[in-house]
């Protein structure tokens, strides 16, 4: 679905964005891993070592537009274009109003939205003067629900929802398509170490009976990504499972 194009995912070198990563090389697109350390990026690549060269890593400073910008042009360099962006870095947070502090809420701001802008800036103006390109981004269901603590997280994901939808109106007459996927809960390591009991629990309460596998989400990007999607943009996909919050 993906042959011969070019796709950079960031916070590619485990959970959601790792399936991803290798969704997409099953695809036959050529795909750069962004981490947030070198070290972590080697991991990733020795496990993706049977993809041979059409797999490369980058771990720039994603608020920094320069690093941002020599890295995305290093990775156009190798493969020939940059067709596809996923912005999947993010982090969050569970900690109460009253506790929260200003340079908590701010570091949850700088990655899940500062650099969702630097990197979907610096991938559009490429894909612009290439003639198109697909930009996609990492929602959450609670920028629809909201949690009961740790509210900059979903504060930061109502971001990325207005954002998408404001960049597939601008971005539509460059024949740069932009949407998000919003993961409900999900297998990742996170949900991994909770109790079974916790997990049989949260289970229940979706109406499919199970937590989402990193690859039902990396499929939701994979369609978005796909010329099959080629009229969809500025769409929030939930995947979900249908649960309620």
């Amino acid at each position: 679905m993906l042959k011969n194009k070019t796709a950079v995912v960031t916070g590619g070198t485990r959970g959601i964005g790792f399936a991803i990563v290798k969704t997409y090389l099953d695809n036959g697109a050529n795909v750069v891993v962004a981490g947030s350390r070198q070290e972590t990026v080697d991991k990733a690549l020795e496990k993706l070592a049977e993809y041979g060269d059409r797999v490369m890593g980058i771990c720039p400073d994603l608020c920094d537009p320069e690093a941002v910008g020599a890295a995305f042009a290093a990775a156009k360099e190798k493969f020939g274009s940059l067709d596809i962006l996923v912005n999947n870095a993010g982090i969050s947070s569970r900690t109460s109003l009253y506790d929260y502090t200003v340079d908590e809420f701010g570091k949850i701001f700088d990655l899940n939205v500062k650099a969702l802008f630097v990197c979907a800036q610096a991938a559009a103006r490429i894909m612009k003067e290439q003639g198109g390109g697909v930009i996609l981004n990492t929602s959450s269901m609670v920028s629809e629900f909201g949690q009961p603590s740790g509210s900059g997280y979903p504060a930061s994901k109502f971001a990325v929802n207005g954002l998408t939808r404001s960049w597939a109106r601008e971005l539509g007459k460059d024949h740069i398509r932009v949407n998000a996927v919003a993961p409900g809960v999900t297998a990742t390591d996170m949900v991994a170490a909770l109790p079974k009991e916790m997990v049989d629990r949260i289970s229940a309460g979706i109406p499919l009976g199970r937590v989402g596998q990193p690859e039902d989400v990396a499929n939701a990007f994979l369609y978005l990504a796909s010329d099959q999607a080629g009229y969809v943009t500025g769409t929030i996909l939930k995947v979900d499972g249908a649960t309620m919050t």
